[in-house]
Formats: C-alpha cells, sequence, structure tokens
C-alpha cells in the first residue's frame, strides 16, 4: 500500500476539508448541515485517501479570506499531481469526488447561491490544473 508523505497527506487535507470551508463560507446558510453532507460524501473517496483524509485535524492557511481561498486553491492544484503520483488508480475519481464534496455543501441546505456555484466552479478549475 503506497503512503503518502506527512506534507502530501497535509496538502491533501488542506485541499480536501479548505474546498468545504470555502464553500460552506460562501454565503450564510446551516454550517452544521453543510459539514454533515461534506463528511457524508467523503464516502466517494478511496479508502487510503478517507484513511489520510481522518488521520489529523485539517489546516487551513492563515491570512485573510481571500489569503485562505488561494492557499487552499493552490492545494487543490498540488493535490490532482499527488494523488496521480502515489495512488494512480484513484487519480481519475479523486477529482470528482472532491467536486461531489463540494456540491454536497452547496446543496445542504436545498439550495445553491450564486456565490457557493462561483467558489464550487474555482475548485473546479484548480482541479483541472
Amino acid at each position: 500500500m503506497t503512503v503518502y508523505t506527512d506534507e502530501e497527506s497535509r496538502t491533501l487535507r488542506t485541499a480536501v476539508f479548505g474546498a468545504m470551508v470555502l464553500v460552506s463560507t460562501a454565503e450564510p446558510g446551516a454550517l452544521d448541515e453543510e459539514s454533515h453532507a461534506g463528511i457524508r460524501a467523503m464516502s466517494t473517496f478511496p479508502p487510503l485517501l478517507r484513511q489520510v483524509l481522518g488521520a489529523a485535524p485539517p489546516e487551513l492557511p492563515d491570512g485573510s479570506t481571500a489569503d485562505v481561498e488561494a492557499g487552499v486553491l493552490a492545494a487543490l492544484r498540488r493535490s490532482v499531481g499527488i494523488v496521480a503520483a502515489r495512488t494512480p488508480e484513484a487519480a481519475s475519481t479523486f477529482p470528482a469526488a472532491v467536486l461531489a464534496v463540494c456540491e454536497e455543501v452547496a446543496s445542504a441546505d436545498g439550495r445553491v447561491g450564486a456565490a457557493e456555484s462561483a467558489v464550487v466552479g474555482k475548485v473546479r478549475a484548480a482541479l483541472a490544473g
């Protein structure tokens, strides 16, 4: 079984949980519902990635809202390469799984707002490289 380095694991947690946070905070909403929806959607990740994501608390970038967003989007871009290098069998499904998590978070309160859609679009672009 391929093992991610500590740095790679931190990057993956920052990417996935950070994407959830960006979507969740894009508009006022039911943060509890959104958080639970995102965690449930994480079941679509392969077991090794679920293990990495659950191994430690996520670390979000410091700074302003713009700094956090830039850091999370950078982590998302790096995460695609990390997954491709370490677990090639998961490389094709990783971006879709991250987007599924974001979409679950965005729709947790029954509607997807314009700001949430815009953030999901940024996540999609970061995952595409």
